[in-house]
C-alpha cells in the first residue's frame, strides 16, 4: 500500500529527480519508488514521498549534505515563512519594515495582529484578560526571587492547567488565547497578582508590573521596543516553537518550548550578560579600559556584533537612538553609553538588539532584568505566529543527522 496520497506523473517525477524516464522506471522496478496505475492505458503515477526521499539522498551524495548542515548555523534558509524576513535594514514583518513601523507609531498590539493575520489593523485590538483557574495568590509566591523567564514559564504552565479547551483550537480561538496569555506574561515582574486589567496596551501593563510610572512618553518608548522585539525570522526560540507545533503540541507548550530556549545565555540570556558587563565596569571612565581588556583576551564583548548584520544591527541602533532621547542620568545609563562610545571609537562591532534594550532600560530607570523581560514579552508575538504557521503547513519537523561516529562494530 502506498504511504502517501501525493502522486506525480512520470514526467514530474523524472524532472524532480533530474533523471531520464528510463532511470525512473528502473528505480520503480527496484522498489525505490512506489508506482500505481494512472490515467490512460499505459500511464503510471509515482509516490511523491518516495521521490522526495530519493531526491534528498542524491543531493546529500552530491555534496549538498554539508550545505544542509551549514544551514543550521546562520546558513541558507531551511523553511518557508511569510511572517518575516531579515535584510540589511533590519527585519520586515509581513513586508513592513519593522523600524519604519516604530517611527510611524504602529503599536505593539497592532503589529501583533499583523504577524498573526497578515493585516495591519487601524485601531488597537481588544486584549482580554482571562483569570487563572488556579489561585493566583498561591502561584505568585512561587515567582518570588525568580528571574523573568522562569516566572513566565510558570505562568504559562499555570494557564495551560487552567485551560481544558487548549487542544485542537481554531486560529481565531488561539489568537484570543494568546492575547490573554501575553497580558499575563506582562505581569510576571509584578510583586503581587494583578487585578482587573484596565489598559489594552501591554507596554503600560509591563511598566506597572516593573514598578515604574507609566507616563504617556514612557509607554510609547517601551511600546516601540516591544515592536522591535516581536519577530526575527527563524531564531532559536521561534524554531523551538515550530518544532513543538509541528509535533501537535498545544499553544502553551509551544510557548514553553520557546521560553525555555530563550533562557539560554546565547539567546535571551544575552541581555543579562550585557547587564552584568555594565555592572562590572562600575563607572563610565572605565569603559574604554574594559573593552580593551575583553578584546585582548580574545573574548567578544557581549551585545555587540550580529551574524545577520555585518554592517550593524539596525534594531540596536534605533534602540540606542531612542535611549539617547531619554537621556542617561544614572551611573548605569552613563556607563552603558560610555561602553557604546568605546566600541564605536575603537571600530569594533556595533550594538545588537540586546545592548540597545539594556541601554534603554537603564535610561528609563527600570530594575535589573527588565531588558530580558521586555525581550521575551515582545518575542512572544512572533512565537505565536510561527506556531500557527507551522500548524497550517501540516508536516513534522524532523531533520536528519549526518553520522560521524565510529564505523559499524562486529
Amino acid at each position: 500500500m502506498a504511504r502517501t496520497e501525493k502522486w506525480l506523473t512520470a514526467h514530474e517525477a523524472s524532472a524532480r529527480l533530474g533523471v531520464k524516464l528510463a532511470t525512473l522506471y528502473a528505480y520503480a522496478s527496484r522498489g525505490l519508488i512506489t508506482s500505481v496505475s494512472g490515467p490512460g492505458p499505459r500511464g503510471r503515477m509515482y509516490a511523491g514521498e518516495d521521490v522526495e526521499r530519493l531526491h534528498t539522498r542524491h543531493a546529500a551524495r552530491s555534496g549538498h549534505g554539508p550545505v544542509a548542515g551549514g544551514a543550521l548555523r546562520f546558513g541558507e534558509p531551511v523553511l518557508e515563512t511569510s511572517i518575516s524576513d531579515v535584510g540589511p535594514a533590519g527585519p520586515r514583518y509581513r513586508g513592513y519594515d519593522a523600524i519604519q513601523l516604530c517611527r510611524a507609531g504602529a503599536s505593539f498590539g497592532r503589529v501583533t495582529e499583523l504577524l498573526w493575520t497578515g493585516a495591519l489593523p487601524s485601531a488597537e485590538p481588544n486584549l482580554p484578560f482571562t483569570p487563572l483557574a488556579c489561585d493566583a495568590k498561591r502561584l505568585w509566591p512561587l515567582l518570588k526571587g525568580q528571574s523573568a523567564l522562569p516566572k513566565m514559564s510558570l505562568i504559562v504552565a499555570a494557564l495551560a492547567l487552567s485551560d481544558e479547551d487548549r487542544h485542537g483550537a481554531s486560529d481565531s480561538a488561539e489568537q484570543a488565547r494568546a492575547r490573554s496569555l501575553m497580558h499575563w506574561l506582562a505581569q510576571a515582574p509584578a510583586p503581587r497578582p494583578p487585578g482587573a486589567q484596565r489598559s489594552p496596551m501591554l507596554a503600560r501593563a509591563l511598566l506597572g508590573a516593573l514598578g515604574s510610572t507609566a507616563t504617556p512618553a514612557r509607554v510609547v518608548t517601551v511600546d516601540r521596543a516591544l515592536v522591535l522585539c516581536a519577530e526575527h525570522e527563524l531564531n532559536a526560540s521561534a524554531f523551538a516553537a515550530r518544532v513543538a507545533a509541528a509535533a501537535g503540541a498545544d499553544l502553551y507548550a509551544c510557548l514553553s518550548a520557546a521560553l525555555n530556549t530563550l533562557s539560554g545565555s546565547a539567546h535571551g540570556g544575552m541581555c543579562d550578560r550585557v547587564e552584568a558587563l555594565i555592572a562590572s565596569i562600575h563607572a563610565p571612565t572605565r569603559a574604554t579600559r574594559m573593552v580593551r581588556d575583553w578584546l585582548s583576551r580574545g573574548e567578544p564583548v557581549p551585545g555587540f556584533g550580529h551574524p545577520l548584520y555585518p554592517k550593524g544591527d539596525p534594531r540596536g541602533a534605533y534602540l540606542v537612538e531612542i535611549a539617547r532621547e531619554q537621556g542617561g542620568r544614572s551611573v548605569a545609563a552613563r556607563t552603558a553609553f560610555a561602553l557604546l562610545d568605546a566600541m564605536a571609537t575603537g571600530g569594533h562591532p556595533a550594538p545588537t538588539l540586546d545592548a540597545g534594550l539594556v541601554t534603554l532600560c537603564h535610561c528609563l530607570g527600570l530594575p535589573s532584568g527588565s531588558a530580558a523581560t521586555l525581550f521575551a514579552l515582545g518575542r512572544s508575538a512572533g512565537w505565536v505566529a510561527h506556531a500557527l504557521e507551522q500548524r497550517a503547513a501540516g508536516y513534522l519537523l524532523r531533520p536528519r543527522a549526518r553520522y560521524v561516529g565510529v564505523a559499524p562494530r562486529r
